[in-house]
């Protein structure tokens, strides 16, 4: 047996930390319905459905009961049988004994915040739907994603198939800035304090990231065994005049480094041409060398241009820069003309993969070793297929994408904010980022990584997206997902070196901090759901051979997946406010199998899978 359930028990001991998953033989009794019932129940099965044991240590084992009966009382008994299960040593009676002295101690002032805690320090998310409905005058997808879930005593069983209409989830795509706010470093949330709802928060947010990550060029981490930077790619996808133009305002944080860059490349030109007159001058004397003309410096790489223009701009920069356009027909009809197809070198850049050319006129060779290119683009879904024509292009997995969906409300466009406009506002921050890249740079290079507990939790969740995505959408999705766990590292790094900005602590080794970890992690699993989103506007014909996949298929073939062979009415509840799926749907999808006879209803709320 485990010391974690051997030591004596001490009431005057106490700190905090804990998370994990439930027993099926362990009957989950109806409780009275709090929020905060409701969202321990949530990452109660998050740590279920990890199978990680938060317990590890006896003081952890005990807080946790601490918390939960505090909270909860007699009805956390049960939470701390399912959660203290994942423990290798678990002994019911022992579980029940200790949660007995938590009762009896009233844990010294530890309360359910010590639950969450210890579920985040395990790599479980704590982040839960939000608990408020969808204001009547919300376009859909503009703010929170679920309704208000209901009571576990409302359980009213004939109003299954109720509701709006099916066709109506389909662009309710979730946010993450409100989810996520506290999480991150200062910068980032004064930007997405400026964003004007959840939508627009967001792509300010993904915007200024993306944008940060082509100019952290001496930070990089070791992931799948090979060295990467934190370049990433961003499409943000919407209808005209649905508000991606806002994106341009992320442009504003790093223009200083392209100006400052710009500058030099000035002023080299100008004493080159100095160097010129004087050797065209004395060209008949020969006494002096011809002047070398100076590379052409920006960050900002130009898409209208030809494949060997724009690799040796990349070259003439130490093969660093980035790509920001708000029109994405702009790369597409590069990529389209005979001159311009680097399509190819695009799709190595996000590995670092070496690109060349040479010109056979001039004998010219041009060797761009280990490329670090980042790249933001908007456009409406049709320019998508524009630049990516089908599901088996490999440039669609190395996107980050976002849909946004417009509001059908006019907003007032006189309103003014007292520290000034947007563009005003973005190029202070613009400054301050400056400032503190002059001094990242003097690091030299610096060393990123994880703690061994995120890592565990990273693999576990990529495992099963891994497993479960490709089946409904087509290997094709595959790569989409494997690429996804890249890019949301790089997002961590991003997190993690502005974060610096904050304590100021400077080191050229950097461990992810849990909170930017989780915001990552969070930020990954909704751009999955929009990823999906998009996939499924590619054409049907490549996207899945077999049969077209819609976006609802996706959300209820999950549903299915996250339910057990026997369920209850609460319980899928739960697992569709976990898919922020709106209950009408829910229900929807509860009588649709009930007609297929792949379901049993086999007593009032209960249910089997037959799979017939």
């Amino acid at each position: 047996m485990n010391p974690n359930m051997k030591k004596t028990f001490n009431p005057e001991e106490w700190v905090e930390p804990a998370a994990a998953q439930a027993p099926q033989h362990i009957q989950i009794q109806p409780v009275q319905t709090t929020d905060a019932t409701d969202d321990i129940e949530i990452v109660t099965r998050r740590i279920e459905a990890a199978r990680v044991d938060i317990t590890r240590g006896y003081s952890n084992w005990r807080d946790l009961g601490f918390a939960l009966s505090d909270e909860l009382g007699e009805n956390g008994r049960d939470y701390f049988h399912r959660i203290s299960r994942y423990y290798s040593g678990y002994s019911e009676k022992e579980a029940d004994d200790q949660y007995d002295k938590c009762m009896r101690a009233h844990g010294h002032g530890i309360t359910i915040k010590t639950f969450f805690q210890l579920a985040k320090e395990n790599g479980i998310s704590v982040s839960v739907p939000s608990k408020t409905s969808l204001p009547s005058h919300s376009s859909r997808g503009q703010s929170r994603l679920i309704t208000a879930s209901p009571s576990r005593n409302s359980q009213i069983e004939g109003s299954e198939g109720n509701g709006e209409s099916e066709g109506e989830e389909d662009e309710k795509l979730p946010t993450f800035t409100a989810e996520i706010r506290d999480l991150l470093p200062g910068f980032f949330q004064e930007i997405i304090d400026r964003g004007e709802n959840e939508q627009d928060a967001d792509i300010l947010l993904l915007g200024s990231i993306v944008c940060i990550s082509s100019c952290l060029p001496n930070l990089s981490g070791v992931y799948a065994d090979r060295s990467y930077w934190p370049n990433l790619y961003l499409f943000v996808t919407a209808q005209a005049s649905s508000g991606k133009g806002r994106l341009t305002l992320c442009k504003h944080i790093i223009q200083p480094i392209h100006d400052r860059l710009r500058e030099i490349n000035e002023a080299e030109v100008m004493a080159y041409k100095q160097k010129m007159q004087e050797f065209n001058a004395n060209k008949k004397k020969m006494t002096m060398d011809k002047p070398e003309e100076p590379p052409l410096r920006m960050l900002f790489l130009p898409a209208n241009a030809s494949s060997t223009a724009f690799i040796q701009v990349l070259n003439e920069n130490d093969g660093r820069g980035i790509m920001f356009e708000t029109e994405g027909d702009t790369l597409a009809n590069t990529f389209a003309s005979d001159y311009g197809n680097y399509s190819d070198h695009f799709r190595k850049f996000t590995h670092h993969e070496a690109v060349s050319y040479v010109r056979r006129k001039d004998r010219e060779f041009v060797y761009v070793n280990r490329p670090c290119v980042s790249c933001v683009l908007s456009g409406t879904p049709k320019q998508v297929s524009s630049l990516i024509p089908d599901a088996e292009n490999g440039l669609f997995s190395r996107f980050l994408f976002y849909h946004l969906v417009g509001t059908d409300e006019w907003k007032d466009v006189f309103a003014r904010r007292e520290n000034g406009t947007a563009d005003q506002f973005f190029q202070t921050l613009g400054s301050r980022f400056h400032d503190f890249y002059k001094i990242f740079i003097e690091l030299g290079d610096v060393e990123y990584g994880l703690t061994e507990s995120q890592r565990t939790a990273f693999n576990d969740w990529f495992r099963y997206v891994y497993s479960r995505f490709p089946q409904m959408l087509g290997t094709d999705f595959k790569a989409t997902v494997a690429r996804l766990g890249l890019m949301t590292f790089r997002i961590m790094m991003v997190l993690s070196a502005v974060r610096l900005m904050d304590d100021g602590d400077f080191s050229n080794r950097i461990v992810c901090e849990q909170r930017d970890f989780d915001a990552a992690m969070t930020m990954s699993r909704a751009l999955l759901q929009h990823s999906a989103y998009i996939y499924d506007t590619l054409p049907k014909a490549t996207v899945v051979k077999s049969k077209t996949v819609t976006q609802k298929t996706v959300r209820r073939r999950l549903f299915w997946d996250s339910l057990d062979e026997e369920f209850d009415r609460q319980t899928y509840i739960e697992a569709a406010a976990n898919l922020q799926m709106p209950l009408s749907t829910a229900e929807r999808n509860i009588k649709r199998w009930i007609g297929e006879k792949i379901l049993d209803r086999i007593d009032l709320g209960r249910y089997r899978k037959s799979h017939k």
